[in-house]
C-alpha cells in the first residue's frame, strides 16, 4: 500500500540515539552509528521522532510500504520489555559541560556531566555511536557514593559502571568490544580500596590485551571514607 512513513538522511543522521527513544514502536535502531528504519510495518507515520531530532535528518515521505501492523509492535515491544529494561535505550545527552559553580545563584546546585544513557557496563550498546573518538570512565559503581565530587572524574567522559563482585558477568568481553570496534582516546579506571574492587581495573587491563588497543589510561584508588589513595598514569 502507499501511505506516510518517515525518512531518514543518513548524511545528515549524527547517531545521537534521540529518535530511538522518541519512537514507541521500535521502528528505528543504530546501524553502524546511523539510525536506521528497521521495518516499514513497525512505524505508524506521525512523527514523534522528527522533533527530536537535532539534525533534521528525518522526514516523511509517501511511498509504497507495508501496513503499519500494531499487532506485530505489541509482541516486539513486549519482547524487549522481557528481555530487558526499557531504560537501557542508548542515548546521548547532548549537554554543554563547561560550567563551573559560578554558573548557578546556587553554588552547591552543580549540572550533571553524563553524557550518555545507559551507564551500565551490562547494557551499554558496544557500537553506539558517543564511543567514537571518545575518553571512557569506568567506575566500580560504589564510588560515586564515596567520593564527594566523583563528576569532575566525569566530565567530558563516556561513564561506564559496575560492580564487580555483584554483577555475574565478565566486564572484560563487552569493554573488549568497545576498543576494537571505536577509536578510544582514554581510559580512567575508579575503583574502591576493597579487594574485590581489582576485578574492575583487570577486566580494563584484558580488554586492552584481547583487543590489542594499548592506550593512554589511569586507575584512582578511593579509599571509603572518601580520600584518593592512589591515582596512577
Amino acid at each position: 500500500m502507499v501511505r506516510q512513513i518517515i525518512k531518514i538522511d543518513e548524511e545528515l543522521c549524527d547517531g545521537c540515539g534521540l529518535c530511538v527513544s522518541a519512537c514507541h514502536e521500535g521502528a528505528i535502531g543504530i546501524v553502524d552509528g546511523k539510525a536506521k528504519l528497521l521495518r516499514d510495518d513497525y512505524c505508524d507515520g506521525l512523527g514523534n521522532c522528527l522533533p527530536v531530532c537535532p539534525t533534521g535528518a528525518i522526514s516523511f515521505e509517501v511511498r509504497e510500504a507495508l501496513e503499519f501492523n500494531e499487532e506485530e509492535v505489541k509482541k516486539n515491544m513486549a519482547k524487549q520489555s522481557f528481555s530487558g529494561c526499557p531504560g537501557s535505550r542508548m542515548m546521548a545527552l547532548n549537554k554543554d559541560t563547561n560550567h563551573t559553580d559560578d554558573d548557578t545563584e546556587e553554588p552547591d546546585v552543580r549540572p550533571s556531566m553524563l553524557k550518555q544513557w545507559p551507564v551500565q557496563i551490562q547494557l551499554v550498546p558496544y557500537n553506539a555511536p558517543y564511543f567514537n573518538g571518545a575518553d571512557i570512565l569506568i567506575a566500580a559503581d560504589c564510588t560515586a557514593y564515596s567520593y564527594r565530587d566523583f563528576h569532575s572524574f566525569m566530565k567530558d567522559k563516556i561513564t561506564l559502571i559496575g560492580c564487580p563482585k555483584l554483577d555475574e558477568t565478565d566486564y572484560a568481553n563487552k569493554l573488549t568490544d568497545i576498543l576494537r570496534n571505536n577509536r578510544i582516546n582514554s581510559l580512567t579506571v575508579i575503583r574502591m580500596e576493597v579487594p574485590c574492587c581489582s576485578g574492575i581495573v583487570n577486566a580494563a587491563k584484558t580488554a586492552m590485551l584481547n583487543s590489542k588497543e594499548i592506550i593512554p589510561w589511569r586507575v584512582v584508588t578511593l579509599s571509603t571514607d572518601g580520600r584518593i589513595l592512589e591515582d596512577t598514569k
